[in-house]
Protein backbone atom coordinates (compact mmCIF):
# COMPACT_ATOMS: atom_id res chain seq x y z
CA UNK A 1 0.00 0.00 0.00
CA UNK A 2 2.53 2.60 0.87
CA UNK A 3 4.56 1.70 -2.35
CA UNK A 4 0.92 2.64 -4.51
CA UNK A 5 0.58 5.91 -2.83
CA UNK A 6 4.23 7.07 -3.13
CA UNK A 7 3.76 5.89 -6.96
CA UNK A 8 0.43 8.03 -7.30
CA UNK A 9 2.12 11.20 -5.43
CA UNK A 10 4.55 10.81 -8.38
CA UNK A 11 2.35 10.42 -11.02
CA UNK A 12 0.32 13.63 -9.59
CA UNK A 13 3.37 15.82 -9.00
CA UNK A 14 4.57 14.63 -12.48
CA UNK A 15 1.00 15.95 -14.29
CA UNK A 16 1.13 19.23 -12.48
CA UNK A 17 4.47 20.10 -13.62
CA UNK A 18 3.82 19.29 -17.07
CA UNK A 19 0.37 21.12 -16.58
CA UNK A 20 2.66 24.02 -15.08
CA UNK A 21 4.85 24.00 -18.07
CA UNK A 22 2.66 23.68 -20.73
CA UNK A 23 0.84 26.96 -19.36
CA UNK A 24 4.29 28.88 -19.52
CA UNK A 25 4.01 31.41 -21.42
CA UNK A 26 6.14 32.99 -24.36
CA UNK A 27 6.88 36.46 -25.52
CA UNK A 28 7.68 37.75 -28.77
CA UNK A 29 8.55 41.70 -29.42
CA UNK A 30 7.87 43.08 -32.39
CA UNK A 31 9.51 46.48 -33.21
CA UNK A 32 9.56 48.21 -36.64
CA UNK A 33 9.79 51.84 -38.58
CA UNK A 34 7.59 50.49 -41.20
CA UNK A 35 4.07 50.00 -40.78
CA UNK A 36 4.39 46.92 -43.50
CA UNK A 37 7.19 45.19 -41.96
CA UNK A 38 5.22 45.13 -38.41
CA UNK A 39 1.91 43.04 -40.45
CA UNK A 40 3.72 41.07 -41.96
CA UNK A 41 6.15 39.84 -39.11
CA UNK A 42 2.63 39.34 -36.94
CA UNK A 43 1.71 37.07 -39.21
CA UNK A 44 5.10 34.94 -39.53
CA UNK A 45 4.67 35.06 -35.31
CA UNK A 46 0.56 33.59 -35.68
CA UNK A 47 2.21 30.96 -38.43
CA UNK A 48 4.43 30.10 -35.41
CA UNK A 49 1.33 30.07 -32.63
CA UNK A 50 2.06 33.61 -31.39
CA UNK A 51 -1.13 35.66 -30.81
CA UNK A 52 -1.19 39.72 -30.16
CA UNK A 53 -0.95 40.89 -27.19
CA UNK A 54 -0.83 44.75 -27.02
CA UNK A 55 0.18 47.37 -29.73
CA UNK A 56 2.17 50.95 -28.89
CA UNK A 57 3.62 53.62 -31.17
CA UNK A 58 6.54 55.73 -30.01
CA UNK A 59 10.49 56.76 -29.99
CA UNK A 60 12.04 53.75 -28.83
CA UNK A 61 16.02 54.32 -27.58
CA UNK A 62 17.72 52.78 -30.69
CA UNK A 63 15.22 52.26 -32.85
CA UNK A 64 13.84 55.76 -33.58
CA UNK A 65 9.64 56.02 -33.89
CA UNK A 66 8.41 52.36 -34.21
CA UNK A 67 5.72 50.61 -33.62
CA UNK A 68 6.44 48.30 -31.15
CA UNK A 69 3.70 45.23 -30.82
CA UNK A 70 4.05 42.17 -28.19
CA UNK A 71 2.81 38.66 -28.81
CA UNK A 72 2.33 35.79 -26.69
CA UNK A 73 2.35 31.67 -26.96
CA UNK A 74 1.72 28.37 -24.64
CA UNK A 75 2.59 25.24 -25.33
CA UNK A 76 -0.63 24.44 -26.28
CA UNK A 77 -0.65 27.61 -28.74
CA UNK A 78 -1.98 26.29 -32.76
CA UNK A 79 0.13 27.84 -35.04
CA UNK A 80 -1.67 28.96 -37.89
CA UNK A 81 -4.99 29.62 -35.90
CA UNK A 82 -4.66 33.51 -36.45
CA UNK A 83 -4.05 36.28 -38.96
CA UNK A 84 -3.57 39.77 -38.79
CA UNK A 85 -3.88 43.14 -40.58
CA UNK A 86 -2.39 46.24 -39.40
CA UNK A 87 -4.05 49.66 -40.82
CA UNK A 88 -2.22 52.25 -40.78
CA UNK A 89 -3.35 55.92 -42.30
CA UNK A 90 -3.52 59.52 -41.52
CA UNK A 91 -6.50 60.19 -44.00
CA UNK A 92 -9.81 59.26 -41.54
CA UNK A 93 -11.67 58.44 -44.80
CA UNK A 94 -9.25 55.58 -45.82
CA UNK A 95 -9.82 54.19 -42.65
CA UNK A 96 -13.29 54.16 -42.24
CA UNK A 97 -13.25 52.10 -45.98
CA UNK A 98 -10.36 49.61 -44.57
CA UNK A 99 -11.84 48.84 -41.31
CA UNK A 100 -15.24 48.15 -42.95
CA UNK A 101 -13.42 46.15 -45.66
CA UNK A 102 -11.75 43.62 -42.55
CA UNK A 103 -15.31 44.07 -41.44
CA UNK A 104 -16.44 42.82 -44.20
CA UNK A 105 -13.75 39.75 -44.26
CA UNK A 106 -13.99 39.03 -40.04
CA UNK A 107 -11.36 40.22 -38.74
CA UNK A 108 -11.84 42.06 -35.23
CA UNK A 109 -10.42 45.03 -33.43
CA UNK A 110 -7.60 44.39 -31.40
CA UNK A 111 -5.85 47.51 -30.48
CA UNK A 112 -5.09 50.95 -31.77
CA UNK A 113 -1.96 53.34 -31.43
CA UNK A 114 -0.47 56.47 -33.35
CA UNK A 115 2.75 56.36 -34.82
CA UNK A 116 5.42 58.62 -36.47
CA UNK A 117 6.18 57.44 -39.91
CA UNK A 118 9.14 58.07 -42.17
CA UNK A 119 7.16 59.45 -45.04
CA UNK A 120 3.70 59.54 -43.97
CA UNK A 121 3.75 61.82 -40.20
CA UNK A 122 1.52 60.41 -37.59
CA UNK A 123 -1.21 57.82 -38.51
CA UNK A 124 -3.63 55.56 -36.82
CA UNK A 125 -2.28 52.46 -36.67
CA UNK A 126 -5.08 49.82 -35.94
CA UNK A 127 -4.69 46.14 -35.64
CA UNK A 128 -7.42 43.48 -36.61
CA UNK A 129 -7.47 39.67 -36.46
CA UNK A 130 -8.69 36.72 -38.00
CA UNK A 131 -9.46 33.57 -35.79
CA UNK A 132 -9.15 30.94 -38.51
CA UNK A 133 -10.90 28.29 -36.17
CA UNK A 134 -14.15 30.21 -36.10
CA UNK A 135 -16.26 28.44 -39.20
CA UNK A 136 -19.30 30.39 -38.72
CA UNK A 137 -17.22 34.18 -38.72
CA UNK A 138 -19.21 37.23 -38.34
CA UNK A 139 -19.11 40.14 -39.96
CA UNK A 140 -18.46 42.98 -38.69
CA UNK A 141 -19.95 46.97 -38.86
CA UNK A 142 -16.98 49.38 -37.92
CA UNK A 143 -17.95 53.35 -37.49
CA UNK A 144 -15.02 55.23 -36.84
CA UNK A 145 -15.28 59.21 -35.41
CA UNK A 146 -13.29 61.61 -35.59
CA UNK A 147 -13.36 65.42 -33.84
CA UNK A 148 -11.40 68.26 -32.61
CA UNK A 149 -13.99 68.42 -29.81
CA UNK A 150 -14.44 65.74 -26.71
CA UNK A 151 -18.22 67.35 -26.92
CA UNK A 152 -18.91 66.77 -30.40
CA UNK A 153 -17.13 62.96 -29.70
CA UNK A 154 -19.60 62.62 -26.47
CA UNK A 155 -22.43 63.37 -28.70
CA UNK A 156 -21.09 61.12 -32.29
CA UNK A 157 -20.50 58.52 -29.16
CA UNK A 158 -24.20 58.48 -27.98
CA UNK A 159 -25.84 58.18 -31.29
CA UNK A 160 -23.41 55.12 -31.99
CA UNK A 161 -24.29 53.28 -28.93
CA UNK A 162 -28.15 54.09 -29.58
CA UNK A 163 -27.19 52.39 -33.23
CA UNK A 164 -25.93 49.81 -31.65
CA UNK A 165 -22.43 50.30 -31.99
CA UNK A 166 -19.83 49.37 -29.15
CA UNK A 167 -16.79 50.93 -28.18
CA UNK A 168 -13.57 49.40 -29.06
CA UNK A 169 -10.91 52.37 -29.23
CA UNK A 170 -9.74 55.55 -29.09
CA UNK A 171 -6.33 57.57 -29.38
CA UNK A 172 -5.36 61.51 -29.87
CA UNK A 173 -3.51 62.13 -33.44
CA UNK A 174 -2.59 64.57 -35.54
CA UNK A 175 -4.50 63.56 -38.85
CA UNK A 176 -4.07 64.39 -42.56
CA UNK A 177 -7.30 66.45 -42.65
CA UNK A 178 -8.21 67.63 -39.19
CA UNK A 179 -5.20 68.81 -37.59
CA UNK A 180 -5.22 67.01 -33.58
CA UNK A 181 -8.43 64.85 -33.20
CA UNK A 182 -9.81 62.59 -31.29
CA UNK A 183 -10.37 59.23 -33.04
CA UNK A 184 -12.84 56.74 -31.46
CA UNK A 185 -13.22 53.33 -33.67
CA UNK A 186 -16.93 51.39 -32.39
CA UNK A 187 -18.00 48.58 -33.61
CA UNK A 188 -21.55 45.99 -33.97
CA UNK A 189 -22.00 42.34 -35.18
CA UNK A 190 -23.34 43.12 -39.05
CA UNK A 191 -26.32 42.42 -40.53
Amino acid sequence: MVFSSQLLISVVVFLAASFAASQTTEYKVLATSKTSTSQKEMNEAAEAGFQFGGVMGGETSFGGSEVVTIMHRTLSSEKGRFAYKLLATSKTSTMQKELQQAGDEGFEYKGQTVYKSTFGGKEVVTILELDRNIRSRPRYEYRLLATKKTSTMQKELQEAGSAGFEFVGVTVSDTAMGGSEVVSILRRIGK
